[in-house]
């Protein structure tokens, strides 16, 4: 299986439209309505498979994250290759980057991050690995792999 479409809920989609693509720069997938249903609308990064559905509504989840949580608990991850560049950029476009206490990218022991807001509150974290992160990253699907095709040995 793959992984094609995961809902964003937003509270207003032109707001969310223009945040996605006018910030930070993804394309607009889809956008239709058909009679008695809600408007179908995607973005996705340029050069991404996976489209992230901008669903109107209220989000029935709380996170209940206080800022003792730092970035933990729920987010959505961009691979980036250059983060504190990427954060310069975003932030002079008006992305919110306080999530939890932080603010600013952090320099972690697998890499560099940094986390932030769409105009919803929904949690993103730009993620740029050193060499460490990635070994860790390519050890992890390698032992993803292993245990699916034993899966499917059995």
């Amino acid at each position: 299986m793959k992984v094609t479409h995961a809902p964003l809920v937003v509270s207003d989609q032109e707001r969310a439209l223009e945040f996605f693509t006018g910030t930070l720069g993804f394309e607009k997938r889809a956008d239709y309505k058909q009679p008695g249903r809600p408007r179908w609308l995607t973005v996705a990064p340029k050069g991404q498979e996976l489209e992230f559905i901008l669903v109107e509504g209220k989000s029935k989840v709380d996170l209940g994250l206080g800022p003792e949580a730092g970035t933990g608990g729920y987010q959505i991850a961009f691979t980036t290759t250059d983060c504190r560049k990427d954060f310069e950029t975003l932030r002079a476009k008006g992305v919110d980057f306080k999530v939890g206490n932080y603010t600013k990218p952090v320099k972690q022991a697998w890499g560099i991050s940094a986390s932030f807001k769409d105009p919803d509150g929904n949690q993103f974290v730009l993620i740029q690995p050193n060499l460490i992160g990635k070994a860790y990253t390519a050890a992890n699907r390698r032992k993803a792999r292993r245990r699916a095709a034993k899966g499917k040995r059995a």
